[in-house]
């Protein structure tokens, strides 16, 4: 009974749940970005190139013969993966300066006053030292 006790307590945290939450809506942003990437900022690229789509580019290694498919190195899909890439980490970029920017307006607590023990020991240190 108590491993299923224990599974309860650690599936419930609140730590696995928002990772969870956190990893789906990770999963959206990314089908998102995707779409905006190969939808809207690549064909433009693609146009001002002349028309290259580069999923498109590979370099060909052995051509197809009869049933066996070519052996491709699909380079395009690279680059076009690296361009994902770099705007969702620019857009993950934002949105942590933009949290951040919210925690900085916050101001830190002052630090709790020390316990009348530790300031006279501070004192008779200080007395101490001026003696030597």
């Amino acid at each position: 009974m108590s491993v299923v006790k224990e599974f309860k307590e650690f599936a419930v945290k609140g730590n696995v749940v928002d990772m969870a939450v956190g990893i789906i809506i990770g999963a959206a942003f990314g089908k998102i970005v995707s779409s905006i990437v190969g939808d809207v900022i690549m064909p433009p690229i693609g146009l001002i190139l002349g028309g290259v789509d580069f999923t498109d580019l590979a370099i060909t290694l052995k051509a197809a013969s009869g049933d066996k498919p070519a052996v491709l190195i699909s380079y395009g899909k690279f680059i076009q993966t690296m361009i994902d890439f770099t705007i969702i980490a620019f857009a993950i970029f934002l949105l942590v300066k933009g949290i951040n920017s919210l925690k900085r307006t916050e101001k830190p607590a002052p630090p709790p006053e020390p316990p009348r023990q530790e300031k006279l020991l501070a004192e008779i240190r200080d007395i101490l030292k001026a003696k030597q």
